[in-house]
């Protein structure tokens, strides 16, 4: 049975002005070994970056960490993203083996990659990301690696690139419903995203596939199972579904915000439809708990041979 929603506010009503009680949660601060590590390899992390505040779970509890590849200039504009956007810097040869250490160093158990947009590469930047996986492989041959990439124009070969360094995991967004999706993201479409995801299941039926939703720009509870329903037929194997927040006043603002309740709904939903997880929840990002969604569907896939 569904759970009964709100409807989603309108575009043009006034948009929500604070945020509720469930979204306060203090910033990590201060210095730790992860932030030293990534500063001193001249690394990005999508956690610092984003300032996401659950980095001291992550990495402190969960050993994981998400680093963000091929510069911090993005070759698109999505109007949910403050990532600049702009020429980006030629590839750094050796930012590869830079993330390696960085995860050896730290014992990180599980590492995400994740990258810019870039649509000035002939392969979108495929390459890098591979062999990002590969230098992990090397140098910590225990770590379990989820990729996040753009992508890549839809280009199979890129992607089949990416597909034959074996990641653990291979994460690609929808960000937000089909009827949304125009006005959020930039340079894609919900379609092409969902054929991603259908490549590299054909490519590699036994991996892991995992996409990701942001809620609050104005979908509703029919909008979202139906992505859910989409994601499914893709085969996509767990799905994380967050509160969107805007970053800047340059983004679009929210809509509405979701509450606990709600997310726990959508995750019943989810289990419902056969994702082997879901976490879903107002903190939630695509790579939260990346380690404990893998597992679940990793074990899934073993069970079902």
């Amino acid at each position: 049975m569904s759970a009964s929603f709100p409807p989603a506010a309108d575009s043009s009503a006034e948009t929500p002005r604070a945020k509720p009680r469930w979204l306060r949660k203090p910033l990590v601060v201060g210095e730790g070994p992860v932030a030293r590590t990534v500063r001193g390899l001249r690394l990005h992390t999508v956690c610092e970056e984003a300032r996401c505040p659950n980095r001291r779970e992550c990495w402190e509890h969960s050993k994981t960490a998400t680093f963000m590849i091929l510069g911090d200039r993005c070759t698109r504009n999505c109007r949910f993203c403050s990532v600049e956007t702009g020429r980006p810097a030629p590839p750094d040869p050796a930012e590869p083996e830079r993330v390696a250490q960085a995860v050896a160093e730290l014992g990180i158990a599980f590492a995400v990659v994740t990258m810019v947009t870039r649509d000035d590469l002939p392969d979108g930047g495929a390459g890098a990301m591979a062999e990002t996986v590969r230098a992990i492989r090397r140098r910590a041959p225990g770590c379990r690696v989820e990729v996040l990439p753009s992508d890549f124009g839809g280009n199979r070969d890129a992607i089949a690139a990416l597909v034959a360094a074996a990641p653990e995991v291979y994460g690609h967004n929808i960000e937000t419903v089909r009827r949304l999706t125009p006005a959020a993201r930039s340079g894609s479409t919900y379609e092409r995203s969902l054929a991603v995801l259908r490549t590299v299941r054909g490519l590699a039926p036994a991996m892991v596939t995992k996409s990701a939703m942001m809620l609050g720009l104005g979908e509703t509870f029919e909008d979202v199972t139906a992505a859910m329903d989409d994601l499914r037929a893709a085969d996509v194997d767990v799905l994380a579904i967050g509160q969107y927040l805007q970053p800047t006043r340059a983004q679009l603002p929210v809509q509405r915000y979701w509450t606990p309740a709600e997310f726990e709904a959508l995750r019943a939903e989810a289990l419902r439809r056969g994702f082997a997880h879901c976490e879903a929840g107002p903190w939630v990002r695509s790579s939260y708990k990346a380690d404990v969604m893998f597992a679940a569907a990793r074990a899934r896939r073993i069970g079902a041979k």
